[in-house]
C-alpha cells in the first residue's frame, strides 16, 4: 500500500509566493531577504494553521541560498534549521543547552536559524534566560519565534523582536487553494461543499485541509453538499431559504415539521439557531450594493441573495437577528431546548406577521 500524505504536508508552501493569504508578510520578508535587512529576532504571531512555521522554514532555507546563485548539490542547509517546541521544552536548561550552541558559527553558509514554536510556553526564568542572547546575537544566528498568543510573551522579549501578525485566511483564498488540490487529485468538488468547508475551518487553512481530506475519503472522489451534511453536521442555504419562507408565509405548522426533521437527522439546535441568524445577516448586507461584499456565501447562491433581500423589511432581519440572539443565549442553560428553538421560530413568524399587519395599517 503507497504511503499516504495529508495534504496539509504534501502541499505545504516551499517558496514564499505559494504562501496563501499572507502577501503582506511575505513580500516584508522577501524584501527584507534580498536587501539583506533581515533582523535577526522575529516574532510570527496569529491563529493556529495560518502559515508561520511554514513561512519560519521558508525564511530559514532562504537565507543561506538566496546569495547562491548555483548552490553545489552536496550542500545541505537543513543542518542550519533548529526547531525546538516550547511546549514540552520550556525550562531554563532547555534555553541553555539553546544559548551554548547559538555560539558555534555554522559550517556551511552564512546563518544558523533557530525556530521556536509556542514560545509563548516558555518558563519566566527561561525567557529571562534567553533575554541576552535575543538581544545581542551573535552576528551568524537568527531567531524565530512563533505563537498562537502574543499576550503571554513577556513584554522585554517583545521589545526586543521584530513582530508579524499573522491573519485568517479568507474564504475566498481557502475555497481557491482547496479548488486547486481538488484538481490536482483528480476530485470533483461543489463550489458550495468548499464554501463551507472553509467557513467551517474559522481562517485555519491547516484544519481546512484536514477537513478536505477526511470528507474526500469519505466521499471517494465526489465532495457535494450531501457529503459535507453527512460528516459535518452542517446545514445548507437551501434549508434556510425553506425557512425563510415559512416565516414570511407565517405557516407555523411548516415551520415546527421540518425543524422535527432536522432534529431526526441529529442536527444541533443551537448550530441552526446560528446558521439561521448568519442567513438573515446575509439577507441584510445583500440588501445594499455598497455591502454586497460583505456576504459570506458561495457564487451560487449571492444572486439569490439579492433577490430574497429585496422581499423583506430591514426592520424585520434586524429584529429577527436580535430575537435569534436572544434565544441563542437562553439555549445552553435551558432544560427543554428543543422548545427554545420552536418558541423562536414562532414568534419568528409572528415578527413577520406582525410587520405586515402594521404596514398594511399605514
Amino acid at each position: 500500500m503507497e504511503h499516504f500524505v495529508v495534504s496539509a504536508l504534501k502541499y505545504r508552501p516551499k517558496a514564499f509566493e505559494e504562501v496563501v493569504g499572507q502577501e503582506a508578510i511575505t513580500h516584508t520578508l522577501e524584501n527584507a531577504i534580498r536587501s539583506n535587512q533581515l533582523a535577526q529576532a522575529l516574532l510570527f504571531c496569529g491563529p493556529r494553521g495560518v502559515g508561520k512555521t511554514t513561512c519560519a522554514r521558508i525564511v530559514a532555507r532562504q537565507v543561506n541560498t538566496f546569495e547562491q546563485k548555483e548552490p553545489e548539490a552536496t550542500s545541505d542547509y537543513s543542518f542550519n534549521i533548529f526547531e525546538l517546541d516550547a511546549a514540552s521544552n520550556n525550562s531554563v536548561d532547555d534555553i541553555r543547552a539553546l544559548t551554548d550552541q547559538v555560539r558555534i558559527p555554522p559550517q556551511i553558509g552564512s546563518y544558523k536559524v533557530y525556530i521556536i514554536d509556542e514560545v509563548h510556553m516558555l518558563s519566566t526564568a527561561a525567557f529571562n534566560a534567553f533575554l541576552k542572547t535575543l538581544e545581542e546575537p551573535p552576528k551568524h544566528a537568527i531567531f524565530i519565534l512563533a505563537t498562537t498568543e502574543k499576550h503571554k510573551i513577556l513584554p522585554t522579549i517583545l521589545s526586543r523582536c521584530q513582530v508579524y501578525d499573522f491573519k485568517r485566511i479568507s474564504i475566498g483564498d481557502t475555497v481557491n487553494h482547496l479548488n486547486q488540490i481538488a484538481i490536482d487529485q483528480g476530485v470533483k468538488a461543489e463550489e458550495q461543499a468548499l464554501y463551507h468547508i472553509a467557513k467551517k475551518s474559522d481562517g485555519a487553512l491547516r484544519d481546512a485541509l484536514s477537513l478536505f481530506d477526511r470528507l474526500v475519503s469519505f466521499s471517494r472522489g465526489e465532495l457535494s453538499m450531501k457529503v459535507l451534511s453527512e460528516q459535518l453536521n452542517v446545514l445548507d442555504q437551501e434549508t434556510f431559504f425553506a425557512f425563510t419562507d415559512y416565516i414570511k408565509e407565517s405557516n407555523t405548522s411548516a415551520l415546527l415539521l421540518h425543524f422535527d426533521q432536522l432534529l431526526q437527522k441529529g442536527y444541533d439546535g443551537l448550530h441552526f439557531l446560528q446558521g439561521l441568524s448568519a442567513h438573515f445577516r446575509d439577507l441584510l448586507v445583500a440588501q445594499s450594493l455598497d455591502t454586497a461584499k460583505l456576504l459570506n456565501a458561495s457564487t451560487v447562491f449571492k444572486e439569490r441573495y439579492a433577490q430574497e433581500a429585496l422581499t423583506l423589511e430591514k426592520t424585520f432581519l434586524l429584529a429577527a437577528i436580535e430575537l435569534i440572539g436572544t434565544h441563542s443565549l437562553s439555549y445552553k442553560s435551558s432544560e427543554n431546548q428543543r422548545l427554545v428553538v420552536e418558541l423562536c421560530l414562532l414568534q419568528l413568524a409572528s415578527l413577520e406577521e406582525g410587520l405586515s399587519k402594521k404596514k398594511s395599517l399605514i
